[in-house]
């Protein structure tokens, strides 16, 4: 049902495709058009993207020209377009770099997309893409995988409108592997903005139904943490795997106190976090700037 393979098929297959997306449930949303990306009909789907993204600087120019690059759905983590998240930000700042990328990107929304009300210039934007208007918290599928986009901006306090309907998400899913992002990390070592306990009841949420990885953004570097519980400690059976991925373009922050299960941490080279997403387990790799050598990779199992 990933439709980014329907652009080099026939019409057999565009008219099964189009039945298929007539009975998925209206409370998870569907990926655009098979055209936004030319991966094979055999290929596992790809997941990538960053958060903190888009200035008058060059580091979303340098992030986005690693995208023309890499196939798939591009994720954003929130933070999109700076200094205000206004209209002109996004045509200004965001559309000549990532903006090229648009039809294939599910986004998530940042503090500072909420710095004009409503986040009225992010919705206007991304449009459909965001899914419903002004809710900000959506799921698509990418073959064996669940994808969950949140909104760390409005209530995630437990009974909420959005913590009620992740676990009823969660609860319909039939995938066995399931990934979540939004922009306020539960756990970091960042200097600027410290963990972020109000995002636990989605955390929680998420381990227990099995959830695998976690992305998130507001600190401007990258960290990837062991599969932990929702208290941060180290748990290789039902863990979940979180990493920060808030090396967007916009700037650069520095790390403070390490936090416990913190394994890979870079604070100066921008770049995007690419996930193959293969039918039982997923393979994680940090793509850095062109000029830059810092690397992380790794692979992972589903529960």
């Amino acid at each position: 049902m990933f439709r980014h393979r329907t652009a080099k098929a026939g019409g057999v297959v565009a008219a099964v495709s189009a039945t298929i997306l007539a009975a998925i449930s209206l409370s998870t949303y569907t990926p655009v058009p098979a055209a936004a990306t030319p991966t094979s009909q055999l290929a596992d789907p790809v997941l990538v993207g960053a958060g903190d993204i888009a200035n008058s600087g060059s580091g979303d120019t340098a992030t986005a020209n690693l995208l023309d690059n890499i196939s798939g759905t591009v994720f954003t983590t929130g933070d999109n377009a700076y200094p205000d998240g206004t209209a002109s930000n996004f045509t200004n700042y965001y559309n000549p770099t990532w903006g090229r990328h648009k039809a294939r990107t599910r986004p998530s929304p940042g503090n500072h997309d909420y710095h004009t009300s409503g986040a009225s210039g992010y919705y206007n934007y991304f449009g459909a893409n965001a899914g419903p208007s002004g809710r900000g918290y959506y799921s698509y599928d990418l073959g064996n995988w669940h994808v969950v986009s949140l909104n760390s901006e409005v209530s995630m306090a437990v009974g909420s409108a959005q913590e009620q309907w992740l676990r009823s998400n969660l609860a319909a899913s039939t995938k066995p592997c399931t990934i979540a992002y939004w922009h306020k990390p539960r756990f970091t070592s960042g200097a600027n903005h410290a963990p972020n306990t109000s995002t636990g009841p989605l955390v929680k949420a998420l381990y227990d139904h099995n959830a695998e990885v976690i992305v998130t953004g507001h600190n401007h570097q990258y960290e990837r943490f062991a599969p932990m519980n929702p208290s941060g400690q180290l748990d290789t059976a039902r863990g979940i795997r979180h990493f920060v991925a808030g090396m967007g373009g916009a700037s650069h922050y520095g790390f403070g106190t390490i936090q416990p299960n913190s394994q890979a941490r870079n604070s100066d080279t921008y770049g995007v976090l690419k996930f193959n997403l293969h039918a039982n387990s997923y393979d994680w790799q940090f793509v850095p700037q062109a000029g830059k050598t810092y690397s992380d990779s790794g692979t992972t199992s589903c529960h």
